[in-house]
């Protein structure tokens, strides 16, 4: 009788363990599932890579090391990387840290650094670092951003070259015809001033168009650029991917975007999937970091 309960139990045990529990799904522009490790070696064949991401989602920050560390393996060496969470303005001292001139807290001391960068983007600086690799601060300082919201694209005008030599060159092409714009002006609602509105949107084209030259102003032949920032910065191959296509329409250019869903299996979501490249689905329930 003991046996036959202890062989219960056990069944019982495994039943539960083999419940489906999926952490995260890719797939292709078609919408077929594909496997990280294929993924990666497609991957090898562009010039540029974007990695959308949430910023608060574990899983996506541990996808893309796993994803640069292959590409790295792919590629023989041959790739360089690349991060919204970065400011142009501090490129300096993020080399430093890279070539070992300057330890973890003097960069932390140094740079403006985002509050999960400890547990998100460090572990990808310290991937370059241990490789020796070249990390791009691709982003516009954040002042010049939150000074186009409330001035205007012309204000930037009056700011010294040196100041200038941080953002895009001017001037900047801000049109609703850029895929995500059209919906950020939708979520400023009907009542909201058009000055107001082309103002924020404007900032956020000085953020895309910056990183769009932060990237192309550093690709070298044979070499794939992987450059990890917000979903919306690359969503419908808008953003920064639209302002490279502008300047180099020749660049092959991969996108991979991420989705939450509510499937247990994470099947493509049926509402709001606009698909690039690939697709990373995660669940919806996953633990948020902050």
């Amino acid at each position: 009788m003991k046996n036959i309960f202890s062989i219960l139990l056990l069944v019982i045990f495994y039943s539960v363990n083999a419940q489906n529990f999926k952490p995260y799904q890719f797939y292709n522009k078609k919408g077929k599932a594909i496997k990280a490790e294929k993924m990666v070696k497609q991957l090898a064949d562009y010039d540029v890579v974007f990695f959308g991401e949430l910023h608060n989602n574990s899983i996506v920050h541990w996808l893309q090391l796993k994803v640069t560390e292959g590409l790295y393996d792919k590629k023989d060496k041959q790739i360089t990387l690349g991060a919204e969470m970065f400011e142009r303005d501090n490129q300096p001292q993020l080399n430093k840290y890279l070539a070992g001139k300057i330890e973890a807290k003097s960069l932390k001391d140094s740079l403006r650094l985002w509050n999960n960068y400890n547990t998100d983007y460090k572990p990808l600086v310290d991937f370059a670092k241990d490789k020796n690799l070249n990390f791009i601060a691709t982003n516009i300082p954040r002042k010049y951003a939150s000074q186009t919201a409330k001035e205007g694209l012309e204000s930037l005008n009056k700011l010294s070259e040196k100041e200038k030599s941080y953002i895009a060159q001017l001037p900047i092409n801000v049109t609703l015809d850029t895929p995500g714009y059209p919906e950020m002006k939708k979520m400023m609602g009907d009542h909201a001033e058009g000055t107001k509105v082309m103002n924020f949107i404007s900032a956020q084209a000085t953020k895309d168009a910056t990183m769009a030259e932060s990237i192309l102003n550093n690709l070298q032949p044979g070499k794939t650029f992987i450059h990890y920032n917000g979903n919306f910065h690359s969503k419908e191959f808008g953003g920064i991917y639209w302002y490279i296509k502008q300047k180099n329409p020749n660049l092959k250019m991969a996108v991979i975007s991420v989705f939450e869903s509510e499937d247990d299996e994470l099947k493509i979501p049926e509402k709001e999937y606009i698909p690039t490249d690939f697709n990373l689905i995660i669940p919806a329930d996953m633990t948020k970091t902050y």
